[in-house]
């Protein structure tokens, strides 16, 4: 694979190389490609926060989206995905320590915004980490959030039938989770 300015990706299958292929073509062609203009897409970087024993996923219960999903957001002209995501996960926590569980990234995901009254439909190019807290009891939601959930991995299909979450549970094995 060749290098990216996102930082290292293994990608697993298909559907992971072609995302890879994507996320990395757009940021070639799109000079704004790391801010949040809606009109250009743009790339967002996300977390994963799994608790001690990597069973359970701290998930956001979206208040724009409505709809349950991992920690993350807008880089805002910051090109360090990883920082990115490390810095949205302490945001919308409230965590007072989060480790990254590798440097590398887990996974890519690219998935339509809806429209909204103050901006257009629009695409995120997501670059997700994964990472781990030992502060299980100290989460705080954001005014991002509607709520925070520790959510067991083997049960993300309950709360979620997004593939874009889905992911984790089907990729933790391979990735040493």
């Amino acid at each position: 694979m060749p290098s990216s300015p996102l930082g290292r990706y293994k990608p697993a299958d298909a559907r992971d190389r072609a995302a890879w292929a994507e996320i990395n073509a757009f940021i070639a062609a799109e000079p704004e490609a790391f801010g949040a203009n809606p009109r250009t897409s743009h790339v967002t970087g996300s977390a994963f926060v799994l608790d001690p024993a990597r069973a359970r996923v701290l998930l956001t219960h979206h208040r724009k989206l409505d709809r349950w999903l991992q920690l993350g957001g807008h880089c805002d002209g910051v090109e360090d995905v990883r920082f990115v995501a490390l810095r949205e996960a302490y945001e919308e926590s409230g965590l007072p320590r989060i480790d990254l569980v590798s440097p590398d990234i887990f996974d890519v995901d690219i998935h339509p915004i809806p429209a909204t009254t103050t901006q257009p439909a629009h695409r995120h190019y997501d670059v997700r980490f994964l990472m781990v807290t030992e502060h299980v009891d100290r989460v705080r939601a954001s005014g991002e959030s509607k709520d925070l959930a520790w959510v067991p991995i083997d049960r993300l299909h309950e709360v979620t039938s997004s593939p874009s979450v889905l992911v984790l549970r089907d990729k933790l094995p391979r990735f040493g989770g």
